[in-house]
């Protein structure tokens, strides 16, 4: 089912701020911006080995980003699991007794397929499953 670590995502409030200090300070590889419209996020990727760091900021005041950072602050967001097949995957984690955040997959940043499994599946920790390129229906 899960095939690797695709990214680790960082909830910010100052997306221009944070790229400065992964870029700069950290000297990881920025490989650069995408607005992902339907989840209300600018994205920012550093490559670090064959996995991403995502920095996440909101776009809009009820983006799921925003209410966490209101509600927390900055942080660790998720850990992203790479998938081959998102559909098949959420029907194994349903089978299995996951809870999930919806049954059907969302788009994601670089076209992908994306789905939440809720924290309290997996010990507080929020899981994205995300198959990198859409299948072909």
């Amino acid at each position: 089912m899960v095939t690797d670590i695709d990214h680790i995502a960082v909830a910010v409030a100052d997306l221009e701020e944070e790229i400065k200090r992964y870029r700069d300070i950290l000297g990881l590889e920025y490989c650069g911006t995408e607005e992902v419209a339907e989840q209300k996020v600018r994205v920012a990727f550093f490559r670090v080995g064959a996995t991403f760091i995502e920095l996440l900021e909101p776009t809009s005041p009820d983006s799921p980003i925003a209410q966490f950072i209101e509600k927390r602050g900055g942080g660790l967001h998720h850990i992203a699991l790479a998938v081959d097949d998102i559909r098949g995957t959420l029907g194994e984690l349903k089978g299995r007794g996951v809870r999930l955040l919806s049954d059907e997959p969302a788009s994601g940043a670089h076209h992908s397929r994306i789905a939440f499994a809720h924290p309290k599946s997996f010990s507080g920790v929020l899981l994205e499953f995300k198959q990198r390129e859409p299948a072909r229906e």
